[in-house]
């Protein structure tokens, strides 16, 4: 069974930074496509971070130069460092994965099946 856990949220000011954790149980993280997801009060999901299973990353523009997707495949574990957080970051962020082969960060939300329960991240001006 596909289980995927986040962690690492939290509550900083503007320019701070995260660093967000997934650790995936029940399949091999480098065989599937993962993306990290957020989504804020009254705003549609959007994908942030994603990486392929070619290990290909791709960044929605808002975050590019700011956020980097890592991976430890040793310990089966995603990451996602946030650095110059801004009050817009500010959501539940989320990590999906799915054996997706070309996934991308445009990759939509309805073609993950595995998700995980979400993580807070907050953001102060």
């Amino acid at each position: 069974q596909v289980q995927l856990v986040e962690s690492g949220g939290g509550s900083v000011q503007a320019g701070g930074s995260l660093t967000l954790s997934c650790a995936a149980s029940g399949y091999t993280s480098s065989t599937y496509c993962m993306t990290w997801f957020r989504q804020a009060p009254g705003k549609e999901r959007e994908g942030v971070a994603s990486i392929d299973m070619r290990g290909i990353t791709s960044y929605a523009d808002s975050v590019k130069g700011r956020f980097t997707f890592s991976g430890d495949n040793s310990k089966n574990t995603v990451y996602l460092q946030m650095n110059s957080l801004k009050p817009e970051d500010t959501a539940m962020y989320y990590c999906a994965a799915d054996r997706i082969w070309s996934c991308t960060v445009l990759t939509g939300a309805g073609s993950f099946d595995y998700w995980g329960q979400g993580t807070q991240v907050t953001v102060s001006s």
